[in-house]
Protein backbone atom coordinates (compact mmCIF):
# COMPACT_ATOMS: atom_id res chain seq x y z
CA UNK A 1 0.00 0.00 0.00
CA UNK A 2 1.12 3.15 -0.95
CA UNK A 3 2.63 5.61 2.45
CA UNK A 4 -0.09 8.34 1.69
CA UNK A 5 0.83 10.80 4.14
CA UNK A 6 4.91 10.20 3.46
CA UNK A 7 5.57 9.30 6.92
CA UNK A 8 8.38 6.72 8.03
CA UNK A 9 6.90 3.41 9.80
CA UNK A 10 9.25 3.47 13.49
CA UNK A 11 9.97 0.23 14.56
CA UNK A 12 9.05 -0.63 17.87
CA UNK A 13 11.45 -1.71 20.24
CA UNK A 14 11.83 -5.80 20.88
CA UNK A 15 10.23 -7.44 23.52
CA UNK A 16 13.08 -9.65 24.63
CA UNK A 17 12.68 -12.96 26.19
CA UNK A 18 14.46 -13.25 29.35
CA UNK A 19 16.51 -17.09 30.44
CA UNK A 20 16.69 -18.61 33.85
CA UNK A 21 19.92 -20.17 35.32
CA UNK A 22 20.37 -21.87 32.25
CA UNK A 23 21.61 -20.83 29.22
CA UNK A 24 19.24 -21.73 26.23
CA UNK A 25 20.09 -21.83 22.31
CA UNK A 26 16.69 -21.17 21.13
CA UNK A 27 15.93 -18.37 23.45
CA UNK A 28 19.21 -16.89 22.44
CA UNK A 29 18.31 -17.10 18.47
CA UNK A 30 14.86 -15.88 19.02
CA UNK A 31 16.17 -12.67 21.07
CA UNK A 32 18.91 -12.39 17.52
CA UNK A 33 15.87 -12.67 15.32
CA UNK A 34 14.27 -9.97 17.15
CA UNK A 35 17.01 -7.67 17.18
CA UNK A 36 18.23 -8.25 13.75
CA UNK A 37 15.31 -7.19 12.72
CA UNK A 38 14.60 -4.52 14.84
CA UNK A 39 18.03 -3.20 13.63
CA UNK A 40 17.17 -3.96 10.06
CA UNK A 41 14.20 -1.27 10.30
CA UNK A 42 15.82 0.74 12.35
CA UNK A 43 18.70 1.33 9.41
CA UNK A 44 15.97 1.31 6.56
CA UNK A 45 14.41 3.98 8.64
CA UNK A 46 17.54 6.31 8.54
CA UNK A 47 18.77 5.70 5.04
CA UNK A 48 14.98 7.14 3.95
CA UNK A 49 16.00 10.17 5.77
CA UNK A 50 19.50 10.89 4.88
CA UNK A 51 18.63 9.48 1.36
CA UNK A 52 18.00 12.21 -1.77
CA UNK A 53 14.60 11.91 -1.18
CA UNK A 54 14.90 11.68 2.59
CA UNK A 55 12.77 15.23 3.18
CA UNK A 56 10.12 14.28 2.47
CA UNK A 57 10.02 12.77 5.75
CA UNK A 58 10.97 16.00 7.80
CA UNK A 59 8.35 17.52 10.08
CA UNK A 60 9.85 21.17 10.13
CA UNK A 61 7.42 23.84 11.74
CA UNK A 62 6.10 26.56 9.61
CA UNK A 63 3.21 29.20 9.29
CA UNK A 64 1.85 30.77 6.70
CA UNK A 65 -0.09 34.39 7.20
CA UNK A 66 -2.40 36.81 5.32
CA UNK A 67 -4.51 40.18 5.32
CA UNK A 68 -7.07 40.91 2.68
CA UNK A 69 -8.07 44.36 4.28
CA UNK A 70 -6.29 47.63 4.15
CA UNK A 71 -3.83 48.53 6.80
CA UNK A 72 -4.04 52.51 7.35
CA UNK A 73 -1.26 54.61 9.89
CA UNK A 74 -3.44 57.30 11.65
CA UNK A 75 -0.25 59.17 12.54
CA UNK A 76 3.75 59.27 11.35
CA UNK A 77 4.93 59.65 14.64
CA UNK A 78 3.92 56.63 15.92
CA UNK A 79 4.78 52.95 14.87
CA UNK A 80 1.98 50.09 13.71
CA UNK A 81 2.09 46.48 13.77
CA UNK A 82 1.29 44.43 10.27
CA UNK A 83 -2.02 42.72 11.28
CA UNK A 84 -2.03 39.17 9.67
CA UNK A 85 -5.84 38.03 10.11
CA UNK A 86 -6.30 35.05 8.00
CA UNK A 87 -3.31 31.86 8.65
CA UNK A 88 -3.22 29.90 5.45
CA UNK A 89 -0.73 26.96 7.34
CA UNK A 90 0.30 26.78 10.99
CA UNK A 91 2.53 23.82 12.33
CA UNK A 92 4.41 25.39 15.33
CA UNK A 93 3.78 28.68 14.41
CA UNK A 94 0.75 31.00 15.18
CA UNK A 95 -0.57 34.80 15.34
CA UNK A 96 -1.50 35.90 18.73
CA UNK A 97 -2.84 39.27 19.23
CA UNK A 98 -3.22 39.75 15.46
CA UNK A 99 0.37 40.87 14.91
CA UNK A 100 2.47 38.61 16.83
CA UNK A 101 4.34 35.53 14.76
CA UNK A 102 4.43 33.43 17.75
CA UNK A 103 6.87 30.05 17.91
CA UNK A 104 6.21 26.99 19.84
CA UNK A 105 9.96 25.79 19.53
CA UNK A 106 12.86 27.17 20.17
CA UNK A 107 15.16 27.57 17.50
CA UNK A 108 16.77 29.46 14.47
CA UNK A 109 13.75 31.23 12.15
CA UNK A 110 13.44 32.32 8.94
CA UNK A 111 10.91 35.17 8.62
CA UNK A 112 9.50 36.63 5.02
CA UNK A 113 7.31 39.09 4.06
CA UNK A 114 5.63 41.29 1.33
CA UNK A 115 3.71 44.19 2.06
CA UNK A 116 1.62 46.28 -0.83
CA UNK A 117 2.39 49.86 -0.79
CA UNK A 118 0.25 52.37 -2.05
CA UNK A 119 0.49 56.22 -2.48
CA UNK A 120 -1.83 58.85 -3.02
CA UNK A 121 -0.08 61.62 -2.37
CA UNK A 122 1.96 64.12 -4.82
CA UNK A 123 5.28 63.80 -3.11
CA UNK A 124 7.15 61.02 -2.75
CA UNK A 125 7.51 59.40 0.21
CA UNK A 126 9.00 56.89 2.25
CA UNK A 127 8.25 53.33 4.25
CA UNK A 128 10.09 52.56 7.29
CA UNK A 129 9.69 48.39 8.06
CA UNK A 130 11.55 46.61 10.98
CA UNK A 131 11.04 43.95 13.35
CA UNK A 132 10.15 43.62 17.18
CA UNK A 133 10.71 40.80 19.36
CA UNK A 134 8.56 40.39 22.30
CA UNK A 135 7.52 44.24 22.20
CA UNK A 136 11.54 45.32 21.66
CA UNK A 137 12.90 46.75 18.03
CA UNK A 138 15.53 44.39 17.00
CA UNK A 139 18.56 46.52 16.58
CA UNK A 140 19.63 46.90 12.98
CA UNK A 141 16.29 45.80 11.93
CA UNK A 142 15.30 48.75 10.10
CA UNK A 143 14.90 48.87 5.92
CA UNK A 144 13.07 52.11 4.49
CA UNK A 145 11.49 52.10 1.71
CA UNK A 146 10.87 54.72 -1.03
CA UNK A 147 6.94 55.05 -2.69
CA UNK A 148 6.45 57.79 -6.36
CA UNK A 149 4.07 59.95 -5.87
CA UNK A 150 0.75 58.95 -7.43
CA UNK A 151 0.80 59.20 -11.01
CA UNK A 152 -2.95 61.14 -11.45
CA UNK A 153 -5.83 62.07 -9.69
CA UNK A 154 -7.08 58.43 -8.95
CA UNK A 155 -4.08 56.87 -9.82
CA UNK A 156 -1.81 56.33 -6.99
CA UNK A 157 1.32 54.68 -6.83
CA UNK A 158 2.18 51.08 -6.26
CA UNK A 159 5.39 49.24 -4.71
CA UNK A 160 6.36 45.58 -2.70
CA UNK A 161 7.83 45.93 0.25
CA UNK A 162 9.57 42.26 0.63
CA UNK A 163 12.78 40.99 2.88
CA UNK A 164 13.32 38.09 4.53
CA UNK A 165 14.80 38.53 8.52
CA UNK A 166 16.40 35.37 10.40
CA UNK A 167 16.25 35.73 14.04
CA UNK A 168 17.10 33.19 17.09
CA UNK A 169 13.90 32.80 19.19
CA UNK A 170 12.85 30.56 22.28
CA UNK A 171 9.71 29.12 22.49
CA UNK A 172 6.79 31.42 23.12
CA UNK A 173 8.65 34.13 21.67
CA UNK A 174 7.19 36.38 18.86
CA UNK A 175 8.19 39.21 15.90
CA UNK A 176 5.98 41.37 14.70
CA UNK A 177 6.77 43.27 11.47
CA UNK A 178 6.57 47.10 12.19
CA UNK A 179 5.88 50.46 9.87
CA UNK A 180 6.11 53.73 10.02
CA UNK A 181 5.14 56.38 7.17
CA UNK A 182 6.38 59.81 6.43
CA UNK A 183 2.39 60.37 4.85
CA UNK A 184 -0.95 58.90 6.19
CA UNK A 185 -1.56 59.03 2.42
CA UNK A 186 0.83 55.70 2.42
CA UNK A 187 -1.20 52.54 3.35
CA UNK A 188 -1.28 48.96 2.79
CA UNK A 189 -3.73 47.76 -0.19
CA UNK A 190 -5.28 44.78 -0.51
CA UNK A 191 -7.32 43.86 -4.05
CA UNK A 192 -10.08 41.45 -4.52
CA UNK A 193 -10.11 39.15 -7.63
CA UNK A 194 -9.65 40.58 -11.05
CA UNK A 195 -11.41 39.86 -14.00
CA UNK A 196 -10.07 39.91 -18.33
CA UNK A 197 -8.32 37.81 -17.01
CA UNK A 198 -8.77 36.52 -13.89
CA UNK A 199 -6.74 37.13 -11.26
CA UNK A 200 -5.83 36.10 -7.65
CA UNK A 201 -6.57 38.35 -4.72
CA UNK A 202 -4.09 40.75 -3.44
CA UNK A 203 -3.31 40.85 0.27
CA UNK A 204 -2.00 43.73 1.98
CA UNK A 205 0.04 41.58 3.91
CA UNK A 206 2.21 38.06 3.41
CA UNK A 207 4.15 36.83 5.79
CA UNK A 208 5.68 33.02 6.28
CA UNK A 209 7.99 31.74 9.26
CA UNK A 210 9.87 28.70 8.49
CA UNK A 211 12.08 26.64 11.14
CA UNK A 212 16.02 26.84 9.79
CA UNK A 213 18.03 25.35 12.66
CA UNK A 214 18.04 24.27 16.59
CA UNK A 215 20.12 26.75 18.73
CA UNK A 216 23.49 26.49 18.60
CA UNK A 217 25.11 24.93 21.82
CA UNK A 218 26.39 27.66 24.38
Amino acid sequence: MANVKQQLDIPAIPSLGTSGTVYSQNLQNQNNGLLRLFFTKLVNSVQSVIGPMGGKYLNNPYGAFHNETDQVATSTTDAYPVFFPSTDFSNGVSITSDSRITVALDGIWNLQFSLQIKNVNNDGQDFDIWFRKNGVNIANSNSRFHVPARKSTGDPSHIVAALNFIESLSAGDYIEIVGRVTSLDVTLEAFPTSSSPTRPAIPSAIATMSFVSNLPRQ
